[in-house]
Formats: C-alpha cells, structure tokens, sequence
C-alpha cells in the first residue's frame, strides 16, 4: 500500500504549509467519491483533491480539471452550507493514521462562529470523507452512511457521534525507540516486515519491507535502528516522492525505495506524484462504469460477427465448387446411358481432362438419372449466384467487426463526456434502443467537444475521441491543408494539426497524440500516417468515423503518456491566459 501513514505525513505538512488559513471559496463534486475544494490563501487558489474511491481513495492538491455534474449530490450541497467561506484554521493526522482531519471555521446564518472538521479516511474500499460539528462532536453527513446493520464498532450517519475507526492497540511509529522495537519484535518468529505492520499505526508492508531490506542481515541490532533511522528521515521530512515502474506494473512512495528493482521518477511533490499517479485512473474506473453495458453488447456485437464470418467463408468455399458442380451434371449427361436408379455414384470418363482420367460422382438412388444430373445443375447455379452474395456479406461482417473494435478501442480512452456521444452514436447505428425518459426534453444537437493540445512550438493540434469527434473534426471543422493523422490499419482517433505547414517536431508530437488515443497504445513503434485533409474522404454510406485517404506519408512513433499529459498542460495554461 503506497498511501499509508507516512505519506499520509507527508501529505498533510503539505496541505498545511499551502491551505492554513485560506479561504474555502468553492467545493464541488465531479463524481460519487470525490470532492474538489478550492481554498483561496496567501493570494493564491489551491485546488484539493478529497477522494473516498474504494480503490484510489487519497488526498492531495491538484492541478486537473474535473467535470461536475449539472446538479450538484445532496453531500456537496451540504459541504457548501457548511464550509464555503470558513478559514482552514488546521490540517492534521490522527495518530499517524490514514485519516486526515480538516479544522474550519466559519459562521452561520446568524452570524455566530462555528467550528467544523472535514475528516477524510483513507482506508481502502472503507474510505469516506465525514463533516463533524467539531463542538458536539456530531456527525452532520458523510459521503458513505453506515448504519448499525453494517458496521456493529461504529455508525456514521447524520446526528450521530463521530468515532474514529478502530487502531487495534498500534504504537505511533514517531514515537518509536530502539528499545521500543526490541519490545515489540520477536526475532525468533520470523516475518519481521509482517510484525512491523502489525506493531506501527500506518506503517506499509512497503515501509516495512524497506526497513527489513536497509537493515542486511535483520536481527537485534540492525533492524532497529534501521527503522528508527528511516522514521528520522520521515520527521524531518527528508521525503523524495518517486513513481517507480517496472513495465508491468507501476507504483509510488514518499521514500527511495531500494528493495524493488524498477525504474524511479522523482517528482517536486508528494500532490504532484499523485496528481501524475492518478491522472485519468479514477476518471478511467468511472467510465468503466458508465459505459459497461456498452462494451458489453459491442464485445457480443462482435463475437456474434466473427462467428457470422467464420460461416460465410465456409459457404464461400463451398460456392466456389459451383464449376466442379457443372462438370458434373454435363459430365453425367453425357453418360445417363450408364446411370441406373438406385446406385449410389459412378465413375466417369471426365472427357476435358487431356489425360483422359475418370471422375467418380456421387448420386441419389431415390432419383432417375436425369434428376441426378439436373440436381448438379441446380448446385451449379445457387453456388453461382451466391458468389457475390456472400463476398458482399463478408465485407459487410468484416466492416461490423472493424466497427465493434473502433468503439471497444475509444471506450478505453473515453472520458466521461464522450460516453453519451458514443451511446447516441450507437442508437442511430441501431445497436441500442432510446432511452424513454418521461418529461425528458429532447437535447439540441450540438458541435461535439474536440480535445485540444498544444504543440511545443504552440501549434493547436485538435483529436477526435469517438466517431461523432472523428467525422466532426475531419469533414466539417478541419481546413483543407491542415494536416490529419491516423494509425495505420488500427482502430482510433483522428488528429488534426492547424498548420499547412508544421515543424517535424509538431509533426512528432502529434503522430504520439495519434499513437497514444488508438489500439496501439500500449505499442512500440506503431505506424501513423499522415496527409492534407483534402486527400481524406468518408464513403457514401460508410460507418461513423470511417474514411480513406491518399497521398500519405508514415511516422512511426511509441506512445509517450509523459509527453501527451505535457501537451494538455501546456494548452491548459495558454487558455487561462485568454482573456
């Protein structure tokens, strides 16, 4: 767990040292377990990250963007009654604990003061974030409620007294001596790391891993003062925040970590680690969520064609004996004088055959000769004519595959705001039905909302994150001699750059954009081809986001998501500037 009690400790001297005694100015609620505060302090906004997601529960400033809802849940309404415009007198840890106790002041309707705590427990699939009325001690809301019925320790529901979770008899791990240890530890039973996390409040097995680890042989005298000495480090606040990866999985701490072998990234700051931790993980779980019946029915969308496919290319090959079938009615015509109702085949002198070899051809006994001749005929003919048939359904089916993977590969990068483009897309296509809402006023269509980066030169590059986007941006708002990019032959988005004529690095830039919202983006190396707008064209009836293009050049490119966040950062910032 990278988010225990010492980053806890790290964490809140930072909210400390930013948000005492500013201002709460805004509070808003993007999602179901978030919370976004903005404090006005020293002549600055900070933006607090307050999260009690079940699995990226953490608090922290940030600097993202988060969409809010057009109705603002009953637990924001509350926040706002309470803590807009109340003075962030304090931010502390309890009992180097994963809970973390905002203290505010402010004054009613009255006029009166009063005192609040905005309490956040980051405790896993229990986190929740609960307003206190510091003077009574009594819950006012919580973004979870536990009734008696769930939890027997505590209830955390509206007019009931606020009781922090339980610490099981744990020791604060600051307060820790080499006596202490020697106290606590039993050397002979083995899995020090384990009696660590069991012994210490908010103490990881990643920290006690790491204790264990800088200790060599751990025994009495070494891993005491191992761990005394890394709690020395954590005190004085000798943090080195690092996001470690190792190909396969990726993950931080406030600490150099020397018993993992991966590659580290350090970053200024604990909230800036996790800002750059998190980036799009929570928003990625909520459109899961959002959109799991869509991936759901275009996953059997498409397993239903490929099934489809496999049928029609067995019928494709049978159709494609349709001349053997002529050969043999004409060849059973020319020997009907040999053929006797009731045999059940015959071989035949196959007269095109320069070498003058026999065919040995089937028959029905319950049919004369001349029906069995005719019934190879008929073969014949049907083969014939479902030829193109069955070519055209398979280049529809393929065509429905390809369709089923553009949609399964923008729902991987799709934020929440393109799910319902998406899903009106998918109803126009037929593939879901209306929803029926009773009194729902029917929506006016509007331009889609492209995403926008900005080059390192400063060129605008716009991308398409669905098809709606795609069409949008290729046919309708991008100029003829702008330059489009697309992965070749792979699912995923249209980019457009606003220059005639862009730099070779603008043009880098923007195949990585390409490379990074596609199928591939997990890849090394992936093609991306690229040309003016005026050499792609949408086919008369072709699918949403469908094109072809010609005239085109390739990149290739490995998807870079430390350049594409430094792209959206920069327009990020240049926008904020606009007047």
């Amino acid at each position: 767990m990278s988010f225990d009690g010492v980053f806890t400790y790290a964490i809140v001297g930072e909210l400390q040292e930013a948000l005492a005694g500013g201002r709460i100015t805004k509070i808003h609620q993007p999602s179901a377990y978030e919370i976004v505060m903005l404090v006005r302090a020293r002549g600055h906004n900070h933006k607090v990250m307050l999260s009690a997601h079940p699995t990226y529960a953490r608090v922290h400033l940030t600097n993202e963007t988060y969409d809010n809802p057009p109705e603002p849940p009953m637990f924001c309404m509350r926040l706002r009654k309470h803590l807009e415009g109340s003075i962030v007198e304090a931010i502390r840890q309890v009992e180097f604990d994963r809970i973390i106790v905002i203290d505010t002041k402010g004054r009613d309707e009255l006029g009166d003061v009063q005192t609040k705590q905005l309490i956040i427990e980051v405790m896993g699939r229990h986190s929740n974030i609960i307003l206190v009325d510091a003077s009574t001690n009594t819950i006012i809301d919580s973004l979870k409620h536990l009734p008696p019925s769930v939890n027997r320790y505590r209830t955390v529901l509206p007019g009931h007294p606020y009781i922090a979770p339980p610490t099981h008899g744990k020791l604060n791990p600051l307060e820790a001596t080499e006596e202490t240890m020697l106290k606590k530890i039993d050397f002979h039973a083995g899995k020090l790391a384990h009696q660590l996390v069991s012994a210490f409040s908010g103490i990881s097995p990643l920290f006690a891993n790491e204790a264990v680890f800088r200790a060599g042989l751990a025994n009495r005298a070494t891993l005491p003062k191992s761990f005394v000495t890394l709690m020395n480090d954590v005190r004085n606040r000798r943090f080195a925040p690092t996001m470690y990866t190792n190909g396969e999985k990726e993950w931080f701490y406030i600490l150099p970590l020397t018993h993992i072998q991966a590659e580290g990234k350090p970053f200024a700051s604990a909230s800036e680690l996790l800002d750059r931790f998190y980036f799009g993980k929570a928003e990625r779980d909520r459109v899961k969520q959002q959109a799991h019946d869509i991936e759901r029915l275009m996953a059997n969308e498409k397993a239903k064609n490929e099934k489809k496919l496999l049928k029609l290319e067995q019928t494709l090959a049978e159709a494609k004996q349709a001349d053997m079938y002529r050969l043999y009615g004409e060849l059973l015509t020319a020997h009907l004088y040999a053929v006797k109702r009731g045999m059940t085949e015959i071989e035949v002198t196959n007269y095109y055959d320069e070498r003058g070899g026999t065919v040995t051809i089937l028959l029905d006994p319950q049919k004369s000769p001349s029906d069995n001749a005719q019934h190879y005929f008929q073969k014949y003919q049907k083969a014939k004519n479902s030829l193109a048939v069955v070519r055209e359904q398979i280049e529809r089916t393929k065509e429905d595959i390809a369709y089923c993977d553009t949609i399964l590969s923008q729902l991987e990068t799709a934020s929440p705001k393109d799910i319902e483009e998406i899903r009106d897309e998918l109803i126009e296509q037929g593939y879901l039905r209306p929803r029926a809402a009773k009194g729902a006023k029917k929506r006016k269509p509007t331009a889609p909302e492209l995403d926008r980066y900005m080059a390192s030169d400063g060129t605008d590059i716009l991308v398409g994150k669905n098809n709606k986007q795609n069409d949008y941006l290729t046919t309708k708002l991008a100029h003829k001699d702008d330059v489009w990019l697309h992965v070749k032959n792979i699912p995923g988005s249209h980019v457009v750059i606003r220059n005639k004529q862009p730099s070779e690095q603008t043009l880098l830039e923007a195949a990585n954009l390409a490379a990074y919202f596609s199928k591939a983006r997990h890849s090394g190396s992936v093609p991306v081809d690229y040309t003016r707008v005026r050499y792609v064209k949408k086919p008369s009836g072709a699918k949403p986001g469908f094109v072809i293009y010609e005239n085109e050049q390739t990149l290739y490119v490995t998807p870079d998501e430390e350049l594409v966040r430094a792209m959206k950062q920069r327009q990020k910032e240049h926008a904020a500037k606009q007047p």
